[in-house]
């Protein structure tokens, strides 16, 4: 098992306490009528989110991508337990929290995708992505949780995909035995998520807004359950994976309010 830490990056505490600073009634009104519609919005939330996350990944995400690049870059020397797969070199993929289909750019051609995510609503955005890729076979989504995706094979993918989705599950360690039921021997787990704050020497007030957006419920009714107190290494190091490299960094988005998903995780494991 390896991992690395990075160094923080300096200077993000100052300039999001600026923003809030600048607009504390704007946060004070978002945060009262969230409050008193948050137990009657039902679907509509789940449809909010999945506009947000199409307009994040257009707008916002490059940066994101960027990095993804980096955690997917051993995807290439991946080999498939299918020998007509493993021929053509594509994979069997599985996406747990496929989204609007933001990974589909870095998956080898001919790779055979199954993709899961428990909102519905993602489903016209992740339509759109998919035809920009043919080369990939990519199903219908499998409108699940990680957590009970028992619909997919045991011992059937090579590698399971896995993006900003860690911070909204409901069990963390169910994911994470369905992931090892599911791939076959040898396969691997690539992961990319925000954390917690981990380095709060430099960043003890992002820590204290993570806390607060989260234990208030703002950030998760805004962001379809996201917490931003989350850090599922201690998880995956006792998940029974046989090996592990992961490597916690601060990434380098510039935008406020998403300075707070700055901590982040990213890594491999393997069966």
């Amino acid at each position: 098992m390896a991992e690395a830490v990075n160094e923080p990056q300096r200077g993000a505490d100052s300039s999001w306490m600026a923003w809030v600073y600048d607009n504390p009634l704007l946060i004070l009104i978002t945060f009262v009528v969230l409050l008193i519609l948050r137990d009657s919005m039902g679907d509509l939330r789940r449809r909010w989110f999945a506009a947000f996350a199409n307009w994040f990944n257009k707008d916002v995400d490059v940066k994101m991508q960027e990095l993804k690049k980096d955690v997917f870059a051993g995807l290439s020397s991946c080999e498939s337990h299918d020998p007509e797969l493993r021929k053509s070199g594509g994979l069997k993929i599985l996406e747990i929290g496929v989204g609007t289909g933001t990974n589909f750019e870095f998956y080898p051609e001919g790779t055979k995708l199954t993709v899961v995510d428990p909102n519905p609503h993602f489903k016209q955005y992740y339509n759109e992505n998919r035809k920009k890729f043919p080369n990939i076979q990519s199903e219908e989504i499998i409108v699940s949780t990680g957590e009970e995706m028992y619909m997919v094979p045991s011992n059937s993918v090579d590698v399971v995909v896995v993006t900003l989705v860690f911070c909204s599950v409901t069990n963390a360690q169910k994911v994470l035995k369905q992931i090892l039921r599911v791939l076959v021997p040898g396969g691997k787990f690539y992961f990319f998520e925000h954390i917690a704050e981990f380095d709060t020497a430099r960043h003890s007030l992002r820590k204290r807004i993570q806390s607060l957006l989260t234990n208030c419920g703002l950030w998760p009714f805004l962001f379809d359950n996201c917490h931003l107190t989350r850090d599922f290494l201690d998880e995956l190091r006792a998940s029974g994976f046989s090996t592990l490299k992961a490597e916690r960094f601060h990434n380098h988005i510039t935008h406020p309010i998403f300075q707070l998903i700055q901590p982040c995780l990213k890594g491999v494991a393997e069966k």
